[in-house]
């Protein structure tokens, strides 16, 4: 079992790690945190078959204060779209919802492969979609509900912000990716907090969870990764408005690549 001292000093470097990629990327840091976190709770003894459940959980809870961070720093520079955010939440909160339920009814090994089949086919789209239509735009409401609720059950699932659809959906509107990183970020935190909810109460019954769990949010690992992604998310968003277009675009696809060739292979 790790020493008691490094768990936290590693629950920190996950968070600031997340709290810099989810304000770049626009991705809550759920692509850094799961994997992580997974790890970590593997490493102090929790038994593997909810280690995915309480990482995806955990994850969630922490992208709640990452994504006010996030939000308050690309809200400084007018990049959110809030029209967007207010027409995609309703289907999203709905979707998170659902997601939750599913995660309760899988296996862990089952949660890893999604999660890194998910990781590596939203990098291909990232690097092979090509430019969009120049006509193209966003679509109308009812569209954007639907949209909002894939986006939401599909984060439930894996555990992430949304940032890893939100970004790509809105790019192919032809969003500016610094305004769709900035409107992703935004979207985030109506994902996590049903997401954390969804968790909490579907784990509520679960045996074998680590000490200092509410159903399948270990307050630990929400403490310290929580508040070192907040604290690191300002210096991601400075970034995702200093950075080239094009350069943002590839390391986001690069990292999203990185991670889910990780999940697939442990």
């Amino acid at each position: 079992m790790p020493d008691v001292v490094l768990t936290p000093a590693l629950y920190l470097a996950i968070g600031a790690a997340a709290g810099v990629m989810a304000g770049m990327l626009g991705v809550g840091g759920g692509v850094v945190i799961v994997p992580a976190l997974a790890w970590a709770l593997l490493a102090q003894g929790v038994t593997p078959a909810l280690v995915m459940h309480v990482a995806i959980g955990t994850s969630l809870a922490t992208i709640v204060v990452t994504s006010l961070s996030s939000i308050r720093a690309h809200q400084r520079r007018g990049a959110i779209l809030w029209p967007v955010v207010r027409r995609l939440a309703p289907g999203i909160v709905v979707g998170t919802w659902i997601g939750a339920k599913i995660v309760d009814l899988l296996p862990a090994a089952t949660l890893r492969l999604i999660f890194g089949v998910f990781l590596l086919s939203v990098a291909a789209q990232m690097v092979f979609a090509g430019q969009p239509a120049a006509h193209r735009g966003l679509p109308g409401r009812p569209a954007l509900l639907g949209v909002g609720a894939l986006i939401g059950a599909v984060s439930g699932v894996v555990g992430i912000g949304g940032g890893s659809l939100t970004v790509p959906f809105l790019g192919w509107c032809n969003v500016g990716i610094r305004n769709a990183v900035a409107t992703s970020a935004a979207c985030g935190f109506p994902i996590a907090l049903a997401g954390t909810l969804g968790f909490v109460v579907t784990g509520l019954d679960a045996a074998g969870l680590p000490p200092w769990s509410l159903g399948y949010i270990n307050g630990p690992a929400w403490l310290g990764i929580g508040c070192a992604s907040m604290l690191f998310a300002p210096l991601g968003a400075r970034l995702a408005h200093t950075l080239p277009m094009p350069l943002l675009r590839r390391v986001f696809a690069l990292f999203l690549g990185v991670v889910g060739v990780r999940m697939l292979w442990p």
